[in-house]
């Protein structure tokens, strides 16, 4: 009888920790000021060039070194995209720019890690400024032939691939990366204004001269590189919308009032006028409409309430039950846009609703107009932080999306330095093709990409943890760069 007693305590006490188990993503488990210190540390993990002493992905090592010295520029540095080797200049300046907008927005709430997303903004703004004044009339804006690349699977510190550059011109252009390079130089300019003066001059300065040549020069630059940026990161979008943004972002940081002129004057042929509902390193329409509605609604520039009236039709767009609600969610609950690196929308989508939130607050109660309906930068905070809880282990495949972040997250990232043997570990070079029998590999990742959020689960919530998903199992810092703001913001907030 006593062991009958025993035997079903220590059921009744397995049952418990399954039940606990099961439940360790509830909301009072997540830890947002643990997750905003890893998303900030996965770009360390993604950083190209000679590492600083202070590096704390220790697996990492030194790479590309050389880059550029080929055609006699210097661009060492930056960031890999996602998981390859390939330095791509235009999501490099949309993460560039997000993260600087994460530390404008929600730096106060960052605690003690806005040092470390300084130094994120500063690691793609110095890239960025090496890019922009290398050579006259010339921004260079990729490193790395990805036809090439994507033929070995190897570590960044072994690679052996073409590191041969490309540059847009006057006479091959590219006003959208150029438009969106000088929009992420403006916005770190803001970000070290008071705390490094002489930095902020600098990248505002440059930002301004990039500008007026993305301007001058117009056209897409996947036209003038296909055979190297397509289908990598072709500018779907057209150059218009990162020509508005450009200078949305340059009027934000030099308080100079023919940028405005410029938006007012261009705004309709620059697609002010367009309802658009999907926001990433390709298409920043909505993204610039949030950000020139702040104009409206906290200075009360009335030529700005366009922005206002077409961020709501965004804001509205998303919320389910609203008049004019259109998105898609899955049965958990995750905003569900594309198949191929999902969350990178949730990311930047959960980032301007925390974002306008923030500018409806500080407008005297504002909220965004849904026909009949209003909705209040309250339901705006509630949706974001639904989307960040899924992304955290709150779903139902009780899975953190980020990697190294709760109980149970992916093991087989779609990573080369993640996937192969630390450097450290295996100082013996590994061939472009002997890397492959990692990538096919059923073990986990022997180097942990703490931070790294994934592309995600599909529509409906089904994660498969294949290293050879790229859709689902690659992680890419335009996906993390959102996501750091959103995270500080949810940090900060009282519980």
């Amino acid at each position: 009888m006593e062991m009958i007693k025993i035997t079903n305590c220590l059921l009744l006490v397995a049952s418990l920790l399954l039940k606990l188990h099961s439940s360790n993503a509830s909301s009072s488990s997540l830890d947002y000021a643990d997750a905003l210190e890893k998303s900030i540390l996965f770009f360390e993990g993604q950083r190209s060039g000679k590492l600083p002493a202070d590096q704390r992905m220790t697996w990492r090592g030194d790479s590309a070194l050389s880059d550029g010295s080929a055609n006699h520029v210097d661009l060492v540095g930056g960031y890999y995209d996602a998981g390859d080797n390939v330095k791509f200049g235009f999501p490099m300046a949309f993460t560039t720019t997000m993260l600087a907008w994460s530390v404008i927005e929600f730096g106060d709430k960052m605690q003690g890690q806005l040092d470390h997303a300084r130094a994120a903004v500063r690691w793609g703004a110095d890239y960025l400024l090496k890019a922009a004044t290398a050579t006259p009339n010339t921004l260079y804006v990729q490193v790395a032939d990805p036809n090439k690349d994507h033929q070995c699977w190897e570590r960044p510190e072994d690679m052996d691939t073409p590191r041969g550059v490309y540059k847009v011109t006057s006479q091959n252009p590219g006003s959208d990366v150029a438009g969106e390079t000088a929009a992420a130089l403006a916005a770190s300019s803001i970000v070290f204004r008071d705390c490094d003066p002489a930095y902020s001059r600098k990248l505002l300065q440059t930002a301004m001269k990039v500008f007026d040549f993305a301007d001058r020069y117009r056209g897409a630059y996947s036209d003038s590189l296909s055979s190297v940026v397509s289908p990598f990161y072709t500018s779907y979008s057209g150059y218009q919308d990162e020509l508005l943004w450009g200078a949305a972002w340059l009027h934000w940081a030099s308080d100079d009032i023919s940028y405005m002129s410029y938006i007012q004057s261009n705004g309709n042929t620059l697609g002010a006028q367009d309802d658009d509902y999907s926001f990433s390193w390709d298409d920043k329409r909505i993204g610039t409409k949030v950000l020139l509605a702040k104009g409206f609604l906290q200075n009360r520039i009335d030529s700005l309430q366009l922005y206002k009236a077409h961020s709501d039709n965004y804001i509205c767009s998303l919320v389910p039950g609203s008049n004019r609600f259109q998105s898609q969610y899955t049965p958990g609950g995750l905003l569900y846009k594309e198949s191929d690196s999902n969350l990178q929308y949730v990311t930047s989508t959960t980032f301007l609703l925390l974002t306008y939130a923030k500018y409806l607050q500080g407008s005297n109660g504002g909220s965004a107009s849904c026909g009949s309906s209003t909705i209040t930068a309250g339901d705006l905070i509630s949706l974001a932080k639904k989307q960040v809880d899924y992304i955290l282990g709150q779903n139902p495949a009780r899975m953190s999306y980020m990697v190294g972040y709760g109980a149970r997250y992916p093991l087989h990232v779609h990573h080369r330095g993640s996937s192969l043997p630390s450097v450290h570990a295996n100082p013996s070079h590994i061939s472009c093709n002997d890397g492959f029998r990692y990538l096919n590999s059923g073990s986990p990742n022997p180097n942990v990409l703490v931070g790294a959020v994934l592309g995600g689960p599909d529509n409906n919530d089904q994660f498969s943890d294949d290293r050879n998903d790229y859709q689902q199992s690659e992680p890419a810092t335009y996906i993390n760069a959102p996501l750091v703001g959103a995270l500080a913001f949810l940090a900060g907030a009282p519980v």
